[in-house]
């Protein structure tokens, strides 16, 4: 399949959550014990059936249209004063997980399959991402619905599911530069850890602006329901699937990822992104990391970036790849490589040519949207010009970047750069002097 250059002109958000609901009413009110119960006997259902489109006042249930905390029922209250970071118990419940030495997501090294898996028996009870019950679910889908309930332009979501004293300035930068950008969009960030008075000093700078953008704990068993991928957290969870030598948080990051554009849509972005051009006319796209630069096909795919509509068909294809053929021992093999099996295969068997007109409505952009550096020469994008050639080129990088009309985010390879310093009057410090918003000190004079 050719890349294709064109864009589909139609907001992220027409298929995914939008705000503009209508105001309470008496009526409304009175049945809202009654769908509360509804709610967390049927949770799966207020984010799919209920949310049918964009753009409409009937997306939300009664409850999640109307509901403040206040009008919620006897448990439900009971459960957001437990767990709400806005209180001091669930705020010190949560920096716990800063002061953790070990991630028990990482086996030790060189273990074998048996002494893997019974290791990893252990490190269950300690595993909060693993836990689910029925009224954490309704106050994760509550919490959701009522972040997008804001008018959002468009609905990005990030994850982190490291502790929230690991969240640095580079991964400040991918945010700042997003709302940048996109200064009506929602940003949720994904993270228990986040998800705290911390978490909440960080995000600071850009909620004093008045931007949106909040950390809400997840619950994955409840966005893996009624998925292909729900047997495969079953597994994991008690004990009968091998999560390989891979830390699982990377792999339970892929996954996140997937479940929670099939329930909501929106546009999932890394952590380690510098944001260039507005992309909120992007839907149903996914970024090519390579193209063979005769046929113009590509050859590698990259799940950095993900913009799909709610139950989209291919994003279901990825959770069932994801379940059916994981392999936790190959770094990108449930990643990148996942969606390049998926898209591969379905390719072969439509036969298109044309990725934006095929019956999955997919357009799959060029490297230079997403990835326009490849991991091997990203270092150069961080060092000081040192003559006037090497300056030429910084300048010319800048503007192509900036300018080219091409690029909508950098992706900047952290596992390759996170240790490198960003030097005074490079690409990197050039591109984020000109995108920040907060514009923390990052750059090394």
């Amino acid at each position: 399949m050719a890349i294709d250059e064109k864009i589909s002109h139609q907001n992220i958000y027409e298929n995914s959550l939008k705000g503009g609901t209508t105001k309470s009413s008496i009526f409304i009110y009175a049945l809202i014990f009654v769908a509360l119960f509804f709610i967390i006997v049927q949770n799966n259902k207020s984010s799919s059936s209920a949310l049918t489109s964009f753009g409409s006042s009937t997306l939300l249930t009664a409850v999640e249209q109307n509901q403040s905390p206040k009008e919620l029922g006897d448990d439900e209250l009971s459960y957001m004063q437990e767990n709400n970071t806005t209180t001091q118990e669930g705020i010190n419940n949560n920096n716990n997980i800063d002061e953790e030495n070990e991630d028990p997501l990482v086996p030790p090294p060189d273990m074998k399959k048996a002494e893997r898996m019974a290791w990893f028996k252990t490190q269950i009870p300690k595993l909060e991402i693993l836990k689910s019950t029925n009224l954490s679910e309704s106050f994760f889908n509550y919490r959701v619905l009522r972040f997008l309930d804001q008018g959002c332009s468009t609905f990005f979501f990030a994850i982190w599911l490291s502790p929230a004293k690991n969240f640095g300035e580079r991964e400040f930068m991918t945010m700042d530069t997003l709302l940048k950008v996109h200064p009506q969009a929602c940003l949720m960030i994904l993270s228990r850890s986040m998800d705290s008075e911390l978490g909440s000093r960080i995000l600071k700078p850009l909620i004093d602006l008045g931007l949106k953008v909040e950390a809400i704990t997840p619950d994955l068993p409840f966005l893996v329901k009624n998925t292909p991928a729900k047997s495969w957290l079953e597994a994991i969870k008690n004990g009968n699937k091998d999560p390989g030598n891979i830390p699982l948080s990377q792999n339970l990051s892929n996954l996140m990822r997937l479940a929670m554009l099939y329930k909501y849509g929106g546009a999932y972005v890394d952590t380690d992104l510098i944001f260039v051009k507005d992309m909120s006319l992007l839907r149903n796209a996914i970024g090519a990391q390579a193209v063979d630069q005769e046929t113009k096909k590509w050859l590698r795919l990259n799940n950095a970036v993900l913009i799909f509509d709610m139950n989209h068909p291919i994003v279901l294809e990825f959770l069932r790849e994801f379940a059916t053929t994981f392999d936790g021992n190959k770094w990108g093999y449930n990643g990148p490589y996942m969606v390049s099996r998926v898209i591969e295969r379905i390719e072969a068997t439509q036969g298109y040519n044309n990725s934006s007109s095929n019956y999955y409505n997919l357009t799959i952009l060029p490297p230079k949207a997403f990835y326009p550096v490849d991991w091997n020469k990203i270092v150069d994008f961080y060092k000081r010009p040192e003559n006037g050639s090497e300056l030429v080129w910084v300048e010319n990088k800048v503007e192509e970047l900036l300018y080219g009309g091409r690029t909508y985010a950098l992706h900047l390879w952290n596992k390759r750069t996170r240790e490198l310093d960003i030097e005074e009057g490079s690409v990197m410090a050039r591109l984020f002097s000109h995108l920040c918003l907060v514009c923390n000190n990052v750059i090394r004079t």
